[in-house]
């Protein structure tokens, strides 16, 4: 059968892969309410279409940090890609590399960022978790920066690990052929079996709950690199953010894997933007499956996107050659879209371009009786 959309490397996923794995893919906290909502509210923003406009040229190149890429569309950080694929993140980075766009590299991945650097060029940023021993974060973040990559995504929704009833079911545990491959020489790399989720156990004993903005301070003291704040939700912490340095946001909810009943994040998107004023770049990940998701996170002021489960559900159906497709679907899908909607550039893409139901009703003239 071909493949025509993103969403249906999911159910080839399903079928090829252990439950365990899958589900630890696929599933979300709790009620997994958050996780139905990141795709269903992206049904609540309708076009406005601009028409006969010469769309015969569309450039949807960007630039991200100062890195130029070839669409707004980039690979967020998931942890243990190998155990959808052999090649792991091996093959994400080469998809990623091919497509002409970022990848970024999770501290648990399966791949060490020596060894996805070693996969050829590419721009790459590193997603941190902020351990309790903080010589482990500086060490990492050296070795990052060591290996060319070029900004740290640091996490900051995950003091604890959310409640994934999927993985308590399943009793998670990393496969005993895989490790955490960034952390094996500081005796981090395995995961031991647990009574619930190995993974929660895991970071309830290496992840600092103490975590806070004097962090993010810290961090400008042991690196150069640009930090992007991955889980912000609100026009508060943006603000803040901004104030503590940080070189972008990246509005998230972790997949909808760790507070479950925060919004989807294309509704927190428009807060966040607005409060950051421009000042820095605002990015969003979580529900994005289709190209005209990109255009609705761009009109509602998204410098770009990130995708994370269709990069593993490809991965595991055809590795390499499916995370290639994924990307040049959404590519394919988000031109269509622009032109159709009227746009040439990422910079014509307007919030007028879309309507909202939460904007307040445009006023309609009164039936004729």
């Amino acid at each position: 059968m071909e493949i025509t959309n993103v969403s249906e490397y999911q159910e080839i996923a399903k079928q090829k892969l252990p439950k365990m794995a899958y589900d630890y893919y696929a599933s979300g906290a709790e009620d997994q309410w958050t996780l139905h909502e990141n795709r269903f509210a992206f049904t609540k923003i309708l076009f406005r279409p601009r028409i006969l406009i010469d769309v015969s040229k569309i450039d949807m190149t960007t630039t991200v940090l100062g890195f130029k890429i070839s669409m707004p569309i980039m690979i967020a950080p998931t942890a243990f890609q190998k155990m959808a694929h052999p090649e792991g993140e091996y093959a994400t980075a080469r998809a990623a590399s091919a497509a002409g766009t970022i990848m970024t590299l999770s501290s648990w991945a399966t791949s060490s960022v020596e060894e996805v650097a070693s996969t050829g060029p590419g721009i790459r940023f590193f997603q941190l978790y902020v351990y309790k021993d903080r010589n482990v974060v500086a060490q990492l973040v050296r070795r990052a920066e060591r290996a060319g990559f070029k900004a740290i995504a640091l996490t900051v929704d995950t003091p604890r690990l959310g409640r994934r009833e999927a993985d308590i079911k399943n009793r998670f545990t990393l496969p005993p052929f895989l490790t955490l491959k960034n952390f094996e020489g500081l005796d981090l790399g395995k995961m031991d079996q647990a009574d619930d989720s190995g993974l929660a156990s895991y970071v309830a004993g290496q992840i600092d709950r103490s975590l806070s903005w004097k962090d993010v301070k810290w961090l400008q003291t042991i690196t150069t690199l640009p930090i992007l704040v991955k889980g912000v939700l609100t026009a508060e912490d943006t603000r803040i953010a901004v104030e503590a340095g940080a070189a972008g946001i990246i509005v998230s909810n972790h997949g909808a894997r760790q507070l479950d009943y925060v919004p989807a994040t294309i509704m927190a998107l428009e807060e966040v933007v607005k409060a950051a004023q421009g000042r820095v770049p605002v990015f969003l990940d979580g529900g994005v499956r289709r190209g005209t998701d990109v255009f609705k996170a761009l009109a509602l002021g998204a410098s770009g996107i990130f995708i994370g489960r269709p990069v593993v559900f490809s991965l595991a159906a055809e590795g390499e050659a499916g995370v290639r497709k994924v990307l040049s679907m959404l590519r394919d899908e988000f031109e269509l879209t622009m032109a159709l909607s009227g746009c040439r550039s990422l910079k014509e893409i307007t919030r007028d371009h879309i309507v909202t139901e939460w904007d307040s009703p445009h006023p309609r003239p009164a039936p004729r009786l």
